[in-house]
């Protein structure tokens, strides 16, 4: 599997997870913004946009191209 591929998965397997987490808890915008230590969405929202920007990074140097 390429490495976009897998990343690609592990941000679906995030989705999922954050979905699991809203179904069973709902969710409070605070908890996703500034979520407090231990809680668990600590770390989604700034781990989910970095990996989206190295799928992005890829895709352009796939096709040559400059963000």
């Amino acid at each position: 599997m390429s490495e976009k591929a897998e990343l690609i998965r592990k941000m679906l397997e995030m989705q999922k997870k954050f979905i699991a987490h809203e179904h069973e808890h709902g969710l409070d915008p605070r908890e996703y913004w500034a979520p407090n230590s231990g809680e668990d969405l600590e770390g989604y929202r700034e781990e989910y946009m970095s990996t989206a920007m190295k799928v992005v990074e890829l895709a352009h140097q796939e096709v040559g191209s400059q963000p």
